[in-house]
């Protein structure tokens, strides 16, 4: 089996499907759409069998485009929406909401749009959490090492939620792996799983990026294949346009650009793990 755990779609249909910021220092927004259908195609032209969806920062905090998406193909999508951190008296029922009656399975958190606040461990909201324990949501963050930290308390409090590490974590080879090692020391916790992921944006070479071999070598070793994942970014023509790699070449990067990888270990972040998290057939 082969799972994408990471892709953005979206759909540019106001009111029923609203676009704009969810942070205030994020202006970013879309002038096309890049819709569920085109990742259909997409994945069924190389082999894709499920797609985590993964709700962008710029469709609000409206999951309805990722849940309706999931209705339309409940055995190809995987839905994880967006719920605002910062609305502590509503974001607990708001999550039971998207999950218990619109189908989500999880929800990404972005703690570096908060870099004045430790917004995922104030005591508000505590609800929160306890509301996704409650329902074993599965929890990414779009997080960088200076947010390390509060992924470590939420990962205490709830050991048994699986909690995931957007992008790598975002290494910098300016700065070279010692600014990283909190990203690394997050595998202390089994609950935590990594997703190897916009290495291109990362590297500073052509395909396939020698010069952050070493980066996910470290991520294997450190949480092992068995909790890292396979992720992308866009659909269809989007990706290039985003300056991501097609899907071809995103996994002719783990096929044969990851030369140093096991053919276990390449079943595992292709699929096998996702599988696991998801509890995907």
């Amino acid at each position: 089996m082969i799972v994408d755990t990471h892709v953005h779609v979206w759909e540019i249909d106001p009111p029923r499907y609203p676009v704009g910021p969810t942070a205030p220092n994020f202006t970013s927004l879309p002038d096309v759409p890049a819709t569920a259908d085109e990742l259909i195609a997409d994945m069924d032209a190389n082999g894709v069998d499920v797609t985590v969806l993964v709700q962008t920062s710029w469709s609000t905090w409206d999951n309805g485009y990722i849940a309706d998406s999931v209705t339309r193909f409940p055995h190809r999508f995987v839905g994880h929406g967006m719920i605002d951190p910062q609305d502590e008296a509503n974001n607990a029922e708001r999550a039971r909401y998207w999950m218990e009656e619109r189908g989500l399975v999880g929800f990404r958190f972005h703690p570096m749009y908060y870099k004045d606040e430790k917004v995922l461990t104030t005591e508000g909201n505590r609800a929160m959490w306890d509301v996704l324990a409650e329902l074993d949501a599965v929890v990414q963050f779009h997080t960088s090492p200076p947010f390390a930290d509060q992924i470590d308390v939420i990962a205490r409090r709830h050991p048994h939620m699986k909690l995931l590490i957007d992008h790598m974590g975002y290494p910098q080879l300016a700065q070279g792996p010692g600014p990283w090692q909190p990203i690394i020391d997050l595998a202390l916790h089994p609950n935590l799983y990594v997703k190897i992921s916009d290495v291109k944006g990362r590297s500073q070479e052509e395909f396939p990026f020698r010069d952050m071999h070493d980066y996910v070598r470290m991520l294997v070793d450190a949480f092992g294949a068995e909790r890292c994942l396979w992720g992308t970014g866009y659909p269809g023509a989007h990706r290039t346009k985003h300056n991501w790699l097609s899907l071809a070449d995103e996994l002719r990067l783990v096929r044969e650009g990851f030369d140093f990888l096991t053919e276990a270990q390449r079943d595992r972040i292709l699929g096998g793990t996702a599988a696991d998290v998801w509890g995907l057939a």
